[in-house]
């Protein structure tokens, strides 16, 4: 896909987004929280969390406008015992770094409007959550131009310290696959694109959830 047509799409998405009313979005950000506080729910059960010798490390993402909102299922995993950290950009063209959040964590905004916790020692999360603007029924992720996440997520694969990812979407975000670049409503991934393990949105998971199952038990 050429930088036009994804720029294209992206543009396409950002106005669907926009469309949806705030009675929806709260309703549609309510079902992703149940969908995925369900699935954590499964994951914590079967980790045998008592055979671990540090609390399970969860990268989440606060929410910038028109954004999926995440929060009440990040405070209630922070309830369980779940260390939450939370996107930073610590230099423009680089990975990102995340740091620790609790509820009482206080949050200032910066570089692109991004809502950022105090630096601290910087943490490797096992499952990472993932803003997501568009997607494939294959877990294949368009996101928003920056190239944060990918370069994130290809640096901590180089490091043998990949998480298990899961993008977060609204449904209206799905596309469709193409390797034709003159498809303009198709999204081809490029080599630099990471995929996902899957795709979380209101009403389902892309291509199905991931197994309920830890991978890192240590």
């Amino acid at each position: 896909m050429s930088k036009n047509n994804a720029d294209q799409l992206r543009a396409r998405l950002r106005n669907l987004r926009q469309t949806m009313s705030v009675a929806k979005r709260q309703q549609d950000s309510a079902a992703l929280c149940a969908r995925l506080q369900h699935w954590f729910d499964q994951y914590l059960a079967e980790s045998e969390l008592s055979q671990r010798l540090r609390p399970l490390i969860v990268a989440g993402f606060w929410p910038l406008d028109y954004e999926p909102d995440l929060r009440p299922l990040l405070q209630q995993l922070d309830l369980h015992q779940v260390t939450i950290c939370l996107p930073v950009i610590v230099e423009r063209n680089a990975p990102l770094e995340f740091h620790r959040w609790m509820a009482t964590t206080e949050l200032t905004t910066q570089a692109f409007g991004v809502n950022e916790p105090a630096r601290q020692q910087a943490l490797v999360p096992e499952i990472m959550l993932v803003p997501t603007l568009g997607f494939t029924s294959q877990a294949a992720r368009l996101g928003y131009g920056g190239g944060y996440y990918d370069r994130t997520l290809t640096a901590l694969q180089h490091a043998g310290k990949a998480p298990l990812t899961i993008g977060i979407a609204w449904q209206q975000g799905l596309l469709a696959q193409s390797d034709d670049d003159s498809c303009e409503q198709a999204f081809t991934p490029q080599p630099h694109d990471v995929s996902l393990d899957a795709i979380a949105t209101p009403q389902g998971w892309f291509p199905q959830p991931p197994p309920a199952v830890a991978r890192l038990v240590k």
